[in-house]
């Protein structure tokens, strides 16, 4: 009789009712609709601000339709880690995968905290490998990881014998975290410990990072003389390579640094070649069937992340139905209310539960698992004859390059078998291979990077990726457990904002136009159409913001031309206007802090304006507001006293909320520590029967009229 805690399912597949929420959405789209066949209806009436209203609000019909469609079907993916342990299955070898690239931006601290959050997984040791890329061929990132791999000797067991939640050190000590754990004087000791030796290891990578050289360049760093960032020879170091397999609770997983070749006359591909590197030079060493890949500023807050993926990776029926695992982006000390919207909140509670529901989430280019036959360009529909012929050694040649040791993993991976070896990987043995791999010149004529790998052609080489595999027929899923997988720091400034969303607005657009676009995917490809919008969706993201910009500034056309954009109404008898003013409450940073907690706690919920651009359209349409305000600033002598009165009062209400907002703005741009005083809610509405309408619809965007008998 077969024992019930193996037959049970390792995942289930559960569906959201949303029917209230599909009636709203098809509701608001009728209106949409219904407003664009008035307004084709009526052309002949009115002039260009018609047209243009016409046109925007085209624009927002589809984006809607498009918004409708992905979050139409919303699933959640619940899992059970325990029942993987309970099938006492061999449990599958995986390679992380961290990057790097600029010793400056991203602190090695920062980088140190992510592997070893990694390192300290609720997962045999013996099959876990620790990849580290370093696009900057730093030094001080190379000395950083050997002191970590030290103090992961005594972290790592720390964590597992007390069951830490929290396994990245500088989360771990920042709060009161001994409150909540064992109170025996045991544990208080090694916790004592541990604070101490972190705080050692934190200020020995700060006095590195003061000096211009963190160490003497002899022995393990003699490959940094004279390196040149973007001009210098691949670097394998294998900084800990775990010998002792079985003892899964007392040794820490392998730790390798990886510093990819570069020439200045040879193209890199930013993120999407080091990944590629990794994925090879892993190939060579340890060559897991799985990969997870984080950045360096994402580390890891649920140690049982590995067991979650697998029991999606794991539980499925078909292989096809789970390409990759991605965990929702979740942020950790974030502002208050997400003001510059880095967070994805929204995003991941709704589309992302949607997507769930079609052919699955995109590839985020963080907290993701992948099969690694999958990086490598295999189709889901492909049948045995068609994998043999690819495992020919000319087509693995001329698929995965020209190193030998490289082509036999890949087949092996294609194939499906497992290693025959019985004794542990020699990493030391392999370095020569993964430096071989790691040189810029290896992908000549190879499919890296076209039809295998991580794809070229976008600085949003994620979306490119996940989009490509989609493409070929393969499925995803989300994995959203209670406690958050990742979390991450978001960006906290305008100017940092602005940079990382030109980033992406750009790269979506690339995608757009190349012969991977969704459309054409859909076609010639298996791409569904559904997430063919879904992708369209979010491709189209950096676009939107012209129709929005051009819709925003209607009123103050229509006010310095006189004409209208809004349907006029025609009440039975003239009413009483009644403005409405809501101003919501403010909480007022503390100023004074005493020790740099407290003045971290201050930053939560405040704005930083540095020297942004990020206000410059929304200052623009202000003036533009103005100017039209002063320009039609006059007694309607030719109307009603209804319609004088109506414009006039609510002429000054609107000058009143502008110069409001102007004052705080000013503030705001000329000391950081300020934030916006006043926000003004508003309702719409429309009144008058005046034969010859003023530019007054135009002051629905900031007044509230609302309408009484």
């Amino acid at each position: 009789m077969a024992n019930p805690t193996t037959s049970l399912p390792l995942y289930e597949r559960v569906a959201r009712k949303n029917t209230i929420a599909r009636a709203i959405e098809l509701s608001i789209l009728s209106l949409l609709l219904s407003l664009l066949a008035y307004r084709i209806l009526s052309f002949q009436d009115h002039g260009f601000g018609w047209l243009l209203a016409f046109l925007c609000e085209s624009w927002f019909a589809f984006i809607w339709v498009l918004t409708v469609s992905s979050k139409w079907n919303q699933v959640v993916y619940e899992t059970y880690p325990q029942r993987v342990l309970q099938r006492k299955l061999e449990l599958p070898p995986v390679d992380m995968f961290v990057t790097t690239a600029d010793p400056v931006l991203e602190p090695p601290i920062l980088t140190v905290n992510t592997v070893l959050s990694l390192l300290a997984l609720d997962y045999p040791a013996d099959k876990l490998a620790c990849y580290v890329s370093d696009d900057g061929g730093s030094p001080l990132t190379f000395y950083s990881l050997v002191e970590a791999s030290k103090f992961a000797k005594l972290r790592v067991p720390f964590c597992k014998k007390y069951s830490i939640p929290v396994r990245a050190p500088f989360r771990y000590f920042s709060g009161d975290s001994m409150s909540s754990q064992d109170t025996s004087p045991q544990f208080q000791q090694d916790w004592k410990k541990m604070k101490d030796e972190y705080e050692q290891l934190s200020q020995k990578i700060e006095d590195a990072a003061k000096g211009s050289i963190p160490c003497e360049l002899i022995g393990e760093f003699a490959d940094f003389m004279n390196i040149q960032r973007r001009n210098h020879a691949s670097i394998v170091k294998v900084i800990w390579e775990n010998k002792e397999a079985g003892d899964a609770n007392g040794v820490v997983p392998h730790l390798v640094y990886i510093s990819r070749e570069k020439r200045p006359k040879h193209p890199h591909h930013f993120k999407a070649g080091a990944m590629n590197i990794l994925t090879r030079v892993s190939g060579v060493m340890t060559n897991a069937p799985f990969m997870l890949n984080v950045d360096c500023d994402m580390y890891v807050n649920n140690p049982q992340i590995v067991l979650h993926a697998l029991c999606l990776l794991l539980g499925v029926k078909s292989d096809k139905d789970c390409a990759f695992v991605q965990f929702p982006q979740h942020f950790y000390d974030g502002l208050k209310d997400d003001p510059y919207g880095s967070q994805w909140a929204v995003l991941h509670e709704y589309l992302g539960r949607g997507l769930a529901g079609i052919q699955g989430p995109f590839y985020g280019g963080t907290g993701c698992f992948h099969r690694r036959k999958v990086i490598y360009g295999l189709s889901p529909y492909e049948y045995d004859e068609e994998i043999s012929g690819k495992l020919s050694d000319q087509n693995l040649q001329k698929t995965f390059g020209s190193s030998m040791e490289f082509t036999k993993s890949g087949a092996q991976i294609l194939s499906g078998s497992k290693s025959t070896s019985s004794s542990p990987h020699n990493l030391l043995r392999s370095v020569e291979a993964a430096n071989q791999v790691a040189t810029c010149v290896y992908e000549y004529g190879t499919a890296w990077g076209r039809e295998m790998g991580w794809i070229y052609g976008s600085t949003t080489e994620d979306i490119l990726t996940g989009l490509t595999i989609h493409g070929r027929g393969w499925k995803s899923t989300s994995c959203t457990p209670t406690l958050p997988g990742f979390l991450g720091c978001a960006p906290s400034g305008g100017p940092a904002t602005m940079t990382q969303h030109k980033r992406w607005a750009t790269g979506l657009l690339e995608i757009l136009v190349t012969r991977r676009s969704p459309l054409i995917l859909t076609l010639v490809g298996k791409l569904q159409f559904r997430q063919c919008l879904a992708y369209l969706w979010i491709l189209l993201w950096g676009l939107r913001s012209v129709p929005e910009l051009c819709y925003a500034t209607l009123p103050a056309y229509c006010i310095i031309s006189g004409s209208r954009f809004l349907p006029k109404c025609y009440p039975e008898a003239p009413r009483n206007t009644e403005t409405v003013f809501g101003v919501t409450q403010k909480e007022k940073s503390p100023t004074n802090s005493s020790d740099d907690d407290n003045a971290n706690v201050g930053m939560v919920g405040r704005i930083t304006f540095n020297e942004s651009p990020i206000f410059i359209s929304a200052t623009m349409v202000l003036l533009v507001h103005q100017t039209g305000l002063v320009w039609n600033f006059k007694v309607q002598t030719g109307g009603s006293r209804w319609a004088c009165l109506e414009y006039e009062s609510g002429a000054l209400a609107l000058l009143f909320v502008h110069l409001s907002r102007w004052s705080s703005m000013v503030q705001g741009f000329g000391d950081e520590t300020r934030t916006h005083e006043i926000n003004v809610l508003l309702r719409e509405g429309v009144s008058g029967r005046d034969s010859n309408p003023t530019g007054y619809a135009g002051l629905t965007t900031e007044l509230v009229l609302n309408m009484g008998e």
